[in-house]
């Protein structure tokens, strides 16, 4: 008997140092379910539309800004023969940078919106074209000062209109973020519109046809000791979407949804990021003829995943992210050579998926949804890519609203309006159709929402990354929208206060809370 004991003793303090510890760790991997609801701040959400429309800068004060951040970038290297693969630049939302022009909160909210919807189409523009397969000399061509003259001189081919997938710098903003990038040698540094969801890198460049309003000096290539031009029969030039030839030299053109267009000399240059990071032959569009609503920036830094794309370019084995909330005035960065990200402990990974009828797009493996920490019921093939190329669902850097299809989105709404019963409903607002009036409240527990990923992963948002205020009266919809289209997007509402890396030689997308 007396053995017995001991043995169960010894047991027993076996278990306790070697095989405990292992079910403790065992525990700590095991995934939980997201909490049913989360907290609103009501009062510092509508503290901060008032300081948005309120403490808007004159254009002076503006101005002033990019002088001092002229004269401290213009210590960027001129001599620096650098390549490397791994560096950060400053990331600033649009409308940190320039004035507001709108009265109030709700006019500035409704400006932002259809300019989000127009990206919208153009996005979808854009992928239907690549999945029907049509021939760029069915589309209607795009009249400019440029192919007039190409038509004139002969020679090429005609250019025609591609209606591609962003809107870019309108002057109310349109979910935009902005890098400061050097380009030439010496750098000149200007603001570049990054954007995932296009892959072309273009300046506009003097001498201009027709050149936009933008708050940095154009850019001239003659001052650039690096400008060189590219031959129509290389490969690059044949690699564009819309190209032509003049005296052998390759033009090009991107069109963009709403009519807005850049045309000009496609070249190589050299990028300059940070002091001394340079990036030397860069293939990008030197635009002398540029049209449309790309008010205030220089021009845009395409992050998608053609092979045109600045990181394909750059062989960069990944890139990351944060966006700060817009309404905010901090900044954050873009970086590449960052997937070590990935590594930190509150990181959630996900396939990055790839369609192979358009490959600028960055698509996730997305599994389904929760709402108060109950999984709606949706079929798994509505965040699938078709046979044909159709449906699947993106993230992208331009779109602010999340667009859902619409039988999804409505089991998102109504289970989301099932758990808020007890708060006020109002009218809905421009896309948005589920709206309260929390004007009487100063905080408020709302249901969760998460976004799930294969291996029992999930993110759950915050509640002011799905219930936005709409106006300073204490108006709050909720950020999600419907679409026909069968492209469902995740938009950078739901990003802001999260690096999102994109680790390119592993095809992951990764998500990492509050690392901005």
């Amino acid at each position: 008997m007396e053995e017995l004991r001991r043995f169960c003793m010894y047991f027993l303090l076996f278990t306790l140092l070697y095989i405990s510890p292992s079910l403790v760790q065992s525990r700590s991997l095991v995934v939980e379910t997201p909490k049913k609801t989360t907290l609103l701040d009501i009062t510092a959400s509508i503290q901060k539309t008032i300081d948005v429309v309120s403490s808007s800068k004159p254009e002076t004060t503006i101005q002033n800004t990019f002088l001092q951040q002229e004269t401290t970038l213009s210590e960027f290297s001129s001599s620096s023969s650098s390549s490397s693969k791994s560096f950060t630049l400053e990331l600033h939302s649009r409308d940190s940078l320039h004035s507001s022009s709108h009265k109030d909160y709700k006019t500035l909210i409704k400006s932002r919106l259809e300019r989000d919807s127009a990206r919208v189409r153009s996005l979808n523009t854009k992928l239907d074209l690549a999945v029907n397969g049509i021939k760029k000399s069915d589309l209607k061509p795009v009249e400019t000062t440029l192919e007039r003259s190409l038509m004139t001189e002969g020679g090429g081919k005609s250019k025609t209109e591609l209606e591609g997938p962003i809107i870019s710098g309108t002057s109310q903003g349109s979910g935009e973020y902005f890098s400061r990038v050097g380009i030439g040698r010496p750098p000149k540094p200007l603001y570049m519109v990054l954007d995932t969801g296009s892959d072309v890198t273009w300046v506009q460049c003097s001498p201009c046809t027709d050149c936009y309003q933008q708050t940095d000096p154009i850019f001239e290539p003659s001052s650039s000791s690096s400008y060189s031009q590219i031959m129509c029969n290389t490969d690059t030039c044949q690699a564009l979407d819309v190209s032509a030839c003049r005296a052998g030299v390759c033009l090009y053109q991107v069109s963009y949804g709403d009519g807005s267009y850049t045309v000009g000399d496609f070249v190589s240059e050299t990028l300059t990021f940070g002091k001394s990071s340079s990036v030397n032959n860069v293939s990008l569009g030197c635009g002398h003829d540029n049209e449309g609503l790309f008010v205030g920036s220089a021009g845009l830094l395409g992050l998608g995943g053609g092979s045109l794309s600045f990181p394909s370019q750059l062989k960069t084995e990944s890139f990351s992210y944060c966006l700060v909330d817009r309404d905010s005035s901090s900044t954050s960065t873009l970086d590449f050579g960052t997937s070590s990200e990935l590594n930190v402990n509150n990181s959630v990974t996900t396939p990055l998926l790839r369609n192979n009828q358009l490959d600028t797009y960055y698509y996730l493996g997305l599994t389904g949804l929760s709402v108060g920490g109950e999984m709606l019921t949706i079929p798994p093939s509505a965040f699938e890519v078709d046979e044909s190329g159709n449906g699947g669902i993106i993230i992208d850097s331009g779109t602010a609203v999340t667009r859902l299809k619409t039988d999804v989105y409505n089991s998102l709404r109504d289970a989301f309006v099932k758990g808020t019963q007890n708060l006020p409903s109002t009218s809905g607002v421009a896309i948005f159709d589920t709206c309260y009036d929390l004007s009487t409240m100063r905080s408020v527990d709302v249901p969760t929402i998460s976004l799930h990923f294969p291996g029992e992963k999930y993110i759950a948002l915050p509640a002011k990354n799905y219930l936005v205020p709409l106006d300073s009266a204490g108006t709050f919809c909720l950020a999600f929208a419907p679409t026909s289209a069968s492209l469902s997007i995740i938009g950078n509402i739901q990003q802001q206060g999260t690096r999102v890396t994109f680790d390119l030689v592993n095809s992951l997308v990764g998500f990492s809370a509050s690392r901005c």
